[in-house]
């Protein structure tokens, strides 16, 4: 374990390319294929040549997009890794929950309908966020619940979305993605995962199996962080009376990184360690998995 870690009336701005994806093509870079969006691969694949066993469209989230893009290398690395012939819509945006959660449910509609539109015809999508895929799997029933068409379309990316820890021990099947480190982690369990997508004992069975890793388990470990996004924007002394205690328990874990599954709730403790000189890293779950024990 080694390194550093449109107006609210008027229309909702044009989609935009997805930076990663931009970033991916001025380098060159084969980390983010390239796929149109709403439209399966089709031909490339040489005669003989034995199809993948599992496919994926990589949903990058706005986080990783514009502040961590080196989640969604490490994630798409840990899925190659495991066999997953993983897409990357070009065409994909927000999914809408920012707006959704400011009250915009106009703008969130506009923005998630476009989500529907580019993820629709792929076979799965993996996404490494509980707050993200919980917006998708949980909340779009609620933004479309009077849109019975778009509703219907909506249920259906729902059920084959996934948060990316889900998808690789429930769906690949297997907590052993080849990852090695070395040190001592704690794990933070992210609401809407734990909360909305009930996931909690898959991103530990994953840490559990990376070698030379030891997990030791903070005291209220499922207590929230303080982030809620918006939240800590509007009521940032509750925000910080949350954090200050997730911040203690993290220090006294003895823990010399924190993993957790969303980089919402990792901005804000790593903001808040580096503040206070905690010799702490903040890591997404991703890129603990990438490791192969000769990271430098």
């Amino acid at each position: 374990m080694r390194g550093g870690g449109g107006g609210p009336g008027g229309p909702p701005p044009p989609a935009a390319l997805c930076y990663l994806a931009l970033v991916a093509r001025r380098r060159g870079s084969s980390s983010y294929p390239r796929r149109s969006s709403g439209r399966p691969r089709t031909g490339g694949r040489q005669r003989g040549q034995q199809s993948p066993k599992f496919r994926a469209a990589f949903c990058a989230t706005c986080l990783v997009d514009q502040f961590y893009p080196e989640v969604g290398v490490a994630a798409v690395k840990v899925l190659r890794r495991l066999g997953v012939d993983v897409g990357f819509p070009e065409d994909q945006t927000c999914c809408g929950q920012i707006a959704f959660n400011g009250g915009f449910r106009s703008h969130a509609a506009d923005v998630a309908k476009h989500f529907l539109e580019v993820f629709e015809n792929e076979e799965q999508v993996v996404v490494p966020s509980g707050s993200c895929a919980s917006m998708i799997k949980v909340y779009y029933r609620e933004l479309f619940e009077d849109d019975p068409e778009t509703l219907e379309r909506a249920q259906a990316v729902g059920e084959k979305t996934r948060e990316l820890s889900d998808y690789i021990v429930n769906v690949v099947g297997t907590s052993d993605v080849g990852a090695a480190s070395e040190g001592l982690v704690t794990y933070h369990d992210a609401c809407h995962l734990l909360r909305e997508l009930r996931i909690k004992e898959a991103p530990r069975d994953l840490i559990g199996g990376v070698r030379g890793i030891e997990l030791q388990e903070m005291e209220d470990s499922n207590a929230c962080c303080g982030f809620g996004g918006l939240f800590s924007v509007k009521f940032p002394e509750i925000s910080t009376a949350i954090l200050d205690e997730k911040l203690k328990t993290i220090a006294e874990s003895g823990a010399g990184a924190v993993v957790a599954n969303d980089c919402g709730c990792l901005m804000h403790i790593r903001g808040a360690m580096e503040r206070r000189g905690m010799n702490v890293r903040a890591m997404h779950i991703a890129e603990l998995l990438a490791e192969d024990g000769t990271d430098g």
